[in-house]
């Protein structure tokens, strides 16, 4: 589906919100909307903003968890209510000015999808506007905002889908996804004969993970990080999961010896470290490492086995935050080269991840913005980056050692048909991961982690063992 308000960029109305006219009396809804005009304006993380802006105005509590789930949910059903929006309004949603737009949207997410009365979800985005944006717009924001209460959610669900719409259509809708992510979604699913589960896939992209710690081995035990509300993980043995509280107040996260890491980011790293070779285990490397978390406990374990990490990122600032994440490891060396391109001989490591960039359309949960920010013409260039990657990986490692591809993405195109590809140009052999829950696997021996099946981000892995030429 795509969103009436996305066809193309609004021209900016009036003011833009880059600070109030006069002081708000809301500071959690007035975050939120903060958030949503950074992500629309500077292509902003919500995440990282979010948290810099809470840092910024001390909201804490009770009014730091209403903003962020104003700000985040809002992002992920931001499709529905464009179109719910788009039969009230009167007008297109192009050529409304951005933050009006952004102040319905907030105030549809409070009538729809929170415990919000009706009334207050109205007035508080009228007083919204007023102090964002000026008095004039006050009116037509109460007027659709009131037209909104009207009906539940299921209601403009079904007032909503187009005419003729079939079964992706109306879960495009449903479930706030752009249709060409729900049809590769769909393709990924039915690859692994579970195209019946795409409904429970799309609400569990708009579903809150918990957060999940990681221990680095050698320097923490996951024991010390089950506080209250924690929970050991499942599919790695060194996650924690965490139901509740926020992780900066457990210790060992302050002191970076634990980390927050998505389980299926921590297998990804552990099946590079844990699959078999034979011959010299001593040079390993993390082709794209940043911002760092995988050559964190990648490195951890390293040095465990007398071994060494290179991590390699392409992108200063970026390697700059690995830097951080492995300060506390003298056996890993932090690199800025083009991995398409690198400095090292062929066949220098015995292990190699290539954590390539992909849509990261498996990680809606925790970056809801990122579908309606991607594009099916972004999926060009980053197949052609991903091919290069992992063959300058294939060529790094020596024969009978291993490269693990992994994604954040399930789309077949940044997954199976990039291994294949690369398969017709080395000599490698794709190798069954091991260990593994049997949900977790495709037919032809590849990962793939699913937030409905393993409550973890949408993972893939392909391991492959260089052969001689």
């Amino acid at each position: 589906m795509t969103p009436p308000a996305q066809r193309r960029r609004p021209p900016v109305r009036g003011k833009s919100f880059k600070g109030s006219p006069r002081p708000i009396s809301d500071p959690p809804r007035a975050v939120a909307l903060e958030v949503l005009r950074g992500v629309d304006e500077r292509d902003s993380y919500a995440n990282l903003l979010l948290a810099t802006v809470l840092e910024r105005t001390g909201l804490q509590g009770r009014d730091a968890a209403f903003a962020t789930e104003l700000s985040a949910g809002t992002l992920r059903m931001r499709g529905l209510y464009d179109a719910v929006l788009a039969t009230l309004v009167g007008r297109p949603l192009a050529d409304l000015d951005p933050a009006v737009l952004d102040v319905l949207r907030l105030g549809s997410h409070q009538i729809l999808s929170m415990r919000v009365p009706s009334h207050a979800a109205v007035s508080t985005s009228v007083d919204l506007v007023r102090a964002t944006v000026g008095p004039r717009p006050a009116g037509l924001v109460n007027a659709v905002l009131r037209k909104v209460a009207a009906r539940d959610l299921d209601a403009w669900v079904g007032q909503v889908v187009p005419e003729g719409a079939d079964r992706l259509e109306r879960l495009a809708v449903r479930h706030s996804h752009p249709r060409w992510i729900v049809d590769g979604l769909d393709a990924a699913l039915g690859s692994d004969g579970a195209a019946d589960e795409l409904p429970a896939l799309l609400a569990a992209d708009n579903t809150v993970g918990a957060a999940t710690l990681v221990a680095r081995p050698g320097l923490a035990e996951p024991a010390e990080l089950l506080v209250d509300g924690a929970r050991p993980g499942v599919l790695s043995p060194w996650a924690v999961r965490l139901d509740g509280g926020n992780p900066a107040d457990v210790p060992a996260v302050r002191e970076r010896r634990a980390g927050v890491q998505d389980e299926g980011s921590q297998v990804v790293a552990l099946l590079l470290a844990e699959t078999p070779i034979t011959g010299p285990d001593a040079r390993w490397l993390d082709l794209c490492a940043g911002p760092g978390g995988k050559a964190a406990l990648l490195g951890a374990l390293a040095a465990q086995r007398d071994a060494s990490l290179v991590a390699n990122e392409v992108q200063p600032h970026r390697a700059e935050l690995v830097r951080q994440a492995v300060a506390h490891l003298p056996s890993v060396a932090v690199t800025v080269e083009d991995g398409r391109t690198p400095s090292w001989q062929p066949g220098t490591f015995d292990r190699v991840l290539v954590d390539a960039p992909c849509t990261g359309l498996g990680a809606l949960r925790r970056r809801p913005e990122a579908r309606w920010r991607r594009k099916p013409e972004d999926l060009h260039g980053l197949v052609r980056l991903q091919r290069e990657l992992l063959l300058s990986a294939l060529d790094s490692v020596r024969a009978g050692g291993i490269v693990v591809y992994a994604t954040c993405s399930p789309l077949v195109e940044e997954t199976r048909e990039v291994v294949e590809h690369a398969a017709a140009q080395r000599p490698v052999r794709l190798q069954r991961p091991a260990e593994l829950p049997a949900d977790a696997r495709l037919a032809g021996d590849y990962l793939q982690l699913w937030p409905h099946r393993h409550d973890t981000d949408a993972m893939f892995a392909a391991v492959l063992r260089r052969l001689p030429e």
